[in-house]
């Protein structure tokens, strides 16, 4: 046989004992190569927050803005697809639950959800007890389809969260403009009704964050909703996770959500509104003391304090009339001047007229309706 011959089926030999790649390499590369990229720093991150509880709970907030980004712009993504198919208003279904998936897995705390079952009323308006911005979490761990959020003007024009907020349908309500706020009280009754969907409130307006049980006194906003639409309102009370999660303290662990029976407002008027959220704020208070730490301090003389003990502001409230959405009147556009409590920060000046200046140093916490803010 020529030479030539003898190398050319030397080569198909070679060729034929080269061994092939199976085809599903491929397929696991692309699942654990982005687990060793990420897995890595994940690991050192979470060694790293073992090393110190400040540490950990800067840590976790990253954690949380990160998280709570990636789920919005999940939320604005799918929330064409969910408007094509009739279903607008379960993106924050969609936005909440996911949250819940990621962040509770990351941060190791969970939520227990108890009376599950009044989740199914329909057409509602949800109220919930504001605490910190993990209130997100307890959001996620039972938040219903079909339910819209109520959230100050301002939040409309952040970016990523806002633009999904409006995809979302979110009712925002501006609070330096009472009649424009009681025009978007009108008209998110009506759809709610039309459409039978829900909407959730946190009618605290700010953040309530104490190691004693309390709740800060209600605003008026949602129950005027609730009444005009005759809506009944579902009350949810989360329990004060105070030794989880607070100022320089992110810990793991587990804490409880009680969700009540339904309170009806069929047959209410205007004039019945500060019964109304005076009785639903009394009842939420006790069941939050029912279901959270006994062992947790006695709350101060005047438990309704606008600051933590340790704030201690030195100037005392002040009176003043102020027009606000917790003011609305029960039908047409109206406002009443009513007196309202207003606190004095450590940054408020008094006036000689008796009322309250805000300096440039105030955070909006203190006036409104916050859903998502900076950690607190």
């Amino acid at each position: 046989m020529p030479q030539h011959a003898h190398a050319h089926t030397h080569a198909k030999v070679a060729l034929l004992s080269v061994p092939t790649k199976p085809h599903n390499m491929s397929f696991i590369s692309l699942i654990v190569k982005p687990l060793a990229y990420f897995g890595l720093p994940a690991y050192l991150l979470h060694r790293l927050s073992q090393s110190s509880p400040l540490v950990r709970y800067y840590i976790r907030n990253v954690l949380y803005i990160c998280s709570l980004g990636l789920c919005s712009t999940i939320g604005f993504c799918s929330a064409l697809p969910l408007s094509l198919l009739g279903r607008r208003y379960d993106v924050n279904y969609v936005v909440a639950r996911t949250f819940y998936a990621i962040f509770s897995r990351l941060s190791g705390i969970d939520v227990v959800v108890e009376g599950e079952e009044h989740l199914q009323t329909r057409p509602c308006v949800f109220i919930g007890n504001h605490q910190t911005m993990l209130d997100v979490l307890y959001l996620g761990s039972l938040f219903p389809g079909g339910t819209r959020i109520m959230a100050k003007r301002s939040l409309k024009y952040t970016p990523i969260f806002g633009q999904f907020m409006q995809a979302a349908g979110a009712v925002f309500v501006d609070r330096g403009n009472n009649a424009d706020a009681v025009r978007s009280l009108q008209a998110a009754g009506e759809e709610i009704k039309r459409r039978h969907t829900s909407i959730w409130v946190f009618p605290e307006g700010t953040r309530t964050s104490r190691p004693y049980h309390d709740i800060r006194p209600f605003k008026k906003g949602a129950f005027h909703l609730a009444i005009q639409a005759g809506l009944p309102i579902v009350p949810i009370v989360a329990e004060n996770y105070w030794n989880i999660y607070h100022k320089g303290v992110a810990n793991s662990g587990t804490f409880r959500v009680r969700v009540l029976p339904p309170v009806a407002t069929e047959g209410l008027t205007a004039a019945d509104v500060g019964d109304l959220a005076t009785r639903i704020h009394e009842q939420m208070l006790q069941v939050l003391r029912e279901i959270s730490d006994p062992n947790a301090p006695l709350p101060p003389p005047h438990p309704l304090r606008p600051f933590p003990a340790e704030d201690k502001p030195s100037a005392p409230k002040e009176t003043t009339p102020v027009p606000s959405v917790a003011d609305v009147a029960g039908s047409g556009s109206q406002v009443r001047d009513v007196p309202e409590e207003r606190p004095v920060t450590p940054h408020s000046e008094v006036t000689s007229e008796g009322s309250i200046r805000r300096s440039e140093n105030d955070t909006e916490e203190e006036e409104g309706m916050v859903l998502v803010g900076r950690p607190r």
